[in-house]
């Protein structure tokens, strides 16, 4: 009944990603909200 802890680097890197990944859902929401301005002002 051995018990394995996870080593510390593995929440680091869990970190990184996530910051990524927050990143990139922002930068795409940013770009999807520019392209919808876009079409409006040239629907006008």
């Amino acid at each position: 009944m051995s018990t394995k802890r996870k080593p510390p680097t593995l929440q680091q890197k869990k970190e990184e990603v996530n910051k990524k990944a927050i990143l990139w859902s922002a930068l795409s929401l940013l770009l999807l909200i520019l392209l919808i301005i876009v079409l409006v002002v040239l629907s006008n």
